[in-house]
């Protein structure tokens, strides 16, 4: 039994530490910790610059308690010492291209910038380049330009490192050497306990597989290490085609042949149909790319036999590419994404594609005059060279088999004010649902092969089922490394991203 001081203690205690919680700020902390820059005027031109960095505006609209730019590996470990200590909700930011909320954004809590750990240092006789998650890849690009080496990234320029990779990372290089995360040979990383490791295949293996393609679930990471690649001039633009129905047919098809009888591990397109300005532009765009000077003969034919109004694609260098496929970057827009993977059909098949395309169509034209719309819908070839190249380089979480040829889609909405966001949410969810029940009509009447399928984590809605798409032992490996990383939930409580 309880003496009455004893009780009086106790519940001091519990006082004293509620208090402590409801005191938690995070902000003032660091501030107090001094030598990291923090910005908590929200009027002051470093606090808009940092918040319109987000491609959907809906995350820049968020308002963070405070904006933090740790400089160094040591200073984003006592960033996350003072978070470990609290109860805040936080976000941490690398490019700011997820356009889920709260995945790279937070309202009230602190933000995280990583923009200050932006490192690009090549060791050309290892073959390595270290990269701070910070970087955008056409400042990783520009760094390596003219020292004849790159390292496997984005198809735009202004996607950030840190999440990209973090995500798997689908890159025009991909046929030649994988997922972006099959080239990370070191992950430097701050655990959720301020811990610093160093993670790889022999110091942390099961920490290391889940890294890539685990997305932010296991801590913060301060640099990559990426195995570099030999790389001069490239080739490489845009195609434009007006949408009708004929050129409908003829794209899906183009996409189909290219997948399946694919011309060279070099080569790369992102076939992607897009309608705006309430149905007045209704194109496709084919980016194009070859890791070459010039493709050989008949590379592309499947695509420029279909004649395209317009065609940008030449002879430049790999930093000139990225950067001008920018204007696919649309600013100021609140922005939506989904996705769905599928098995290529056979030539006698093709119209489960015309299908999926057909689907598509009328979900954006149910939203097509919502104020800004602008819709995409892109088919991503993952031929099973891809997944052969992959698990040749140590495999990732996602474990794709080189047993079919797939397709990734990647549905998207964009629109101007923040009323239609549940209306646009509604109509990407129905998108890729959609789609998801397709495929598996399709597969049940013996038109699409049986396949593992799992989601593409850089184009997947917050809602999707990321960990139960992945195959059982992967999701197992997920979940079981973060509880060891993260026993206390600090991760997956107090942060976005998805649920492993």
């Amino acid at each position: 039994m309880f003496s009455h001081a004893t009780f009086t203690l106790r519940l001091a205690l519990a006082l004293a530490a509620l208090a402590s919680v409801s005191r938690a700020d995070t902000c003032s902390d660091v501030v107090a910790l001094g030598g990291i820059e923090v910005v908590t005027n929200r009027l002051s031109l470093e606090y808009i610059r940092e918040q319109r960095q987000y491609w959907s505006r809906a995350a820049g609209d968020m308002k963070p308690s405070c904006l933090l730019y740790p400089q160094t590996t040591d200073q984003l470990a006592a960033i996350m010492s003072i978070l470990r200590d609290n109860n805040e909700t936080f976000a941490v930011k690398s490019g700011g291209h997820n356009a889920n909320n709260h995945f790279s954004s937070i309202d009230g809590g602190p933000l995280i910038s990583t923009a200050r750990l932006n490192q690009v240092t090549l060791d050309t006789d290892a073959e390595t380049v270290r990269v701070g998650p910070g970087n955008r890849w056409e400042n990783v690009v520009v760094a390596l330009e003219g020292t004849g080496y790159t390292a496997v990234g984005a198809r735009i320029g202004n996607v950030g490192v840190g999440g990209f990779v973090l995500g798997g990372g689908l890159s025009f290089m991909s046929t030649q050497y994988g997922w972006a995360a099959n080239s990370v040979l070191e992950y430097e990383l701050v655990l959720p306990n301020a811990t610093v490791i160093s993670v790889t295949d022999s110091t942390h293996p099961d920490l290391f597989r889940a890294l890539k393609g685990g997305g932010n679930a296991y801590g913060v990471v301060a640099s990559f290490l990426l195995q570099a690649y030999p790389q001069g001039e490239i080739w490489g633009g845009v195609l434009f085609y007006l949408s009708t129905p004929s050129t409908d047919a003829a794209m899906l098809r183009a996409i189909r042949d290219f997948t399946e009888h694919y011309p060279d591990e070099k080569a790369a397109v992102i076939p992607t149909a897009i309608l705006a300005g309430a149905g007045v532009l209704n194109l496709w765009v084919v980016f194009a790319y070859y890791n070459g000077p010039e493709p050989p003969a008949g590379t592309f034919d499947n695509f420029t036999a279909i004649g395209p109004f317009a065609n940008t694609c030449r002879r430049q260098s790999y930093h000139q590419l990225l950067t001008s496929n920018n204007f696919g970057v649309l600013e100021d827009m609140v922005y939506h994404i989904g996705t769905e993977t599928m098995p290529l059909p056979t030539a006698g098949n093709v119209s489960v594609l015309d299908s999926i395309h057909e689907h598509w169509r009328a979900v954006r034209a149910d939203v097509m005059f919502v104020p800004g719309m602008t819709s995409n819908i892109a088919y991503q070839p993952f031929p099973k060279g891809l997944a052969r190249r992959a698990r040749e380089k140590g495999g990732d979480l996602l474990d794709f088999d080189d047993s079919v040829d797939r397709i990734i889609l990647q549905v998207s909405l964009s629109h101007t004010f923040d009323t239609s966001t549940s209306r646009m949410q509604d109509a990407v969810r129905r998108g890729f649902v959609g789609m998801r029940e397709r495929v598996l009509e399709a597969t049940q009447q013996g038109r699409l092969p049986e396949a593992y399928l799992p989601l593409f984590m850089n184009d997947a809605f917050y809602d999707q089922d990321y960990a139960g798409r992945l195959r059982p032992e992967m999701a197992e490996l997920a979940a079981r490394v973060r509880e060891d990383v993260d026993p206390r939930g600090m991760f997956r409580d107090r942060t976005g991203g998805f649920n492993l």
